[in-house]
């Protein structure tokens, strides 16, 4: 009798959970393609933005905050809006991936038809089109020069350089690096980031014992995060020494 029971009570069940996996509310923006609500933090699946801290050129060659401006669109456009974000999975960081939605639009299809962040075609092909269509009209980032946001986070020389505007002949140097600067921008951020020889992003807490030794210069492409999360989210490993 149990056994007949089973099915039924999953159908009744199924729904619920489903509606379970929704979370609703006014997100606070944390950068192009990462927000919290409540105490849930989402990653936007499918799409890939640029870091708060990375550097785009414009159509005139000048270097611009790119991920600053991707963030604020963003606000701006969902104008504190409430967020339906759909979970469909939890990353290893702990971070919900999930497709939301304000007032029905596809917000990873506006971000990225915007020109403020890429399609993540390691994970989801369902945003090319909305590239695409960016990419002809020059829109966003594309306007001048860039690094695709997961190409920056483990960048190097070889590292392809996108966009409609060619680039000048100092670009790598520029687009390598990042906006922070030597001092910390607050007392809360005091997690310092460097890339090795290897290209791969490294974080270090006041408590590293290389911490003093590491230079924060824009031209290395240093960075400071403000918690261990911030740094593991944007690409980085811990020293490990």
């Amino acid at each position: 009798m149990l056994t007949k029971l089973l099915p039924a009570i999953a159908l009744v069940l199924l729904p619920a959970m489903a509606e379970a996996a929704d979370i609703t509310g006014v997100p606070k923006i944390h950068d192009g393609d990462q927000v919290v609500i409540g105490s849930a933090r989402i990653r936007l699946r499918g799409i890939d933005a640029p870091a708060l801290d990375q550097l785009c050129l414009n159509n005139a060659g000048e270097r611009w905050t790119c991920g600053v401006a991707a963030r604020d669109e963003l606000i701006h456009h969902t104008d504190k809006k409430s967020w339906t974000c759909h979970v469909e999975r939890t990353d290893r960081r702990g971070r919900n991936v999930a497709k939301c939605e304000v007032d029905g639009e596809d917000i990873q299809k506006w971000l990225v038809a915007s020109g403020w962040a890429l399609a993540y075609v390691r994970f989801s092909h369902d945003y090319e089109a909305d590239e695409k269509a960016a990419r002809e009209a020059k829109a966003g980032m594309w306007q001048g020069a860039f690094i695709a946001p997961w190409d920056w986070r483990v960048r190097n020389k070889k590292t392809v350089i996108l966009g409609a505007a060619k680039p000048p002949a100092n670009a790598h140097a520029i687009l390598l690096a990042s906006a922070s600067g030597p001092v910390a921008p607050s007392p809360e951020c005091t997690i310092k980031g460097n890339v090795n020889g290897a290209g791969e992003c490294i974080y270090h807490t006041p408590k590293s014992r290389w911490y003093a030794q590491i230079k924060m210069q824009v031209s290395k492409g240093t960075r400071w995060f403000c918690s261990v999360e911030d740094a593991e989210a944007a690409g980085c490993r811990e020293t490990r020494r």
